[in-house]
């Protein structure tokens, strides 16, 4: 059975400060729109897991969902929602940029971008952000099923080549309704898990402590 198959919600912070002490934890993150919801929904074989809104933007908030033994999968808001006021998508790209820099826990970074518009300014963003930490990241072309076998494998030679500098990503093509590519989004994900070091209660890290007052919502 898949590893994701036990996620349960945990819990839902809006501010750095509260985030809770986990051993090991695996984020998924991407542009609006982009399938992340969807995404985690497949993995987790489940319907309404992880909110799936027809209006981007939505998640504002960090969700996290317990897979067991101090483990936990991180759902983060959406990013580059165009009619999202200026200041509001400037802020939540800041704060996403301190969590992936900052959270020890944070063994992998799944990131999902739209087959067919991958790479976008804020995608690289995120790279570049969670680059710096050394920390592996599997990039999923979502709705790959919207494209042709031929065009699948042009956008996923395109994307690789054009991400060669950075030897800790990896890419695979992904589609939530045909639930092609789950398998390996699970092998990466435990293979990610297996490297943490077994609970120990004596070694468990207390929460972070974020002096920033501000939230990801309104």
């Amino acid at each position: 059975m898949s590893i994701f198959q036990k996620a349960q919600f945990f819990t839902t912070v809006n501010h750095l400060r509260d985030l809770p002490p986990t051993r090991c934890e695996v984020a998924f993150v991407g542009r609006s729109n982009a399938g992340k919801s969807s995404a985690i929904n497949t993995l987790c074989n489940r319907t309404r897991l992880a909110y799936v809104s027809k209006t981007p933007g939505r998640t504002q908030h960090i969700n996290f969902f317990d897979l067991g033994q101090e483990r936990f999968l991180v759902d983060l808001p959406g990013y580059g929602y165009a009619e999202v006021p200026e200041a509001i998508r400037t802020h939540w790209v800041e704060l996403l940029g301190r969590y992936l820099q900052t959270r020890d826990s944070l063994v992998g970074l799944l990131l999902i971008m739209d087959s067919r518009h991958p790479l976008k300014e804020l995608d690289w963003k995120m790279i570049e952000f969670f680059h710096v930490t050394q920390r592996p990241v599997h990039i999923l072309l979502s709705k790959a099923d919207k494209l042709s076998r031929q065009e699948q494998q042009k956008v996923l030679s395109s994307v690789k080549k054009e991400l060669a500098d950075y030897p800790n990503i990896s890419i695979q093509l992904f589609s939530s309704s045909k639930k092609t590519g789950t398998e390996e989004v699970a092998r990466v994900v435990e293979d990610w898990f297996a490297a943490c070091p077994l609970p120990d209660e004596e070694n468990f890290d207390a929460p972070e402590n974020f002096d920033d007052p501000e939230t990801f919502g309104g």
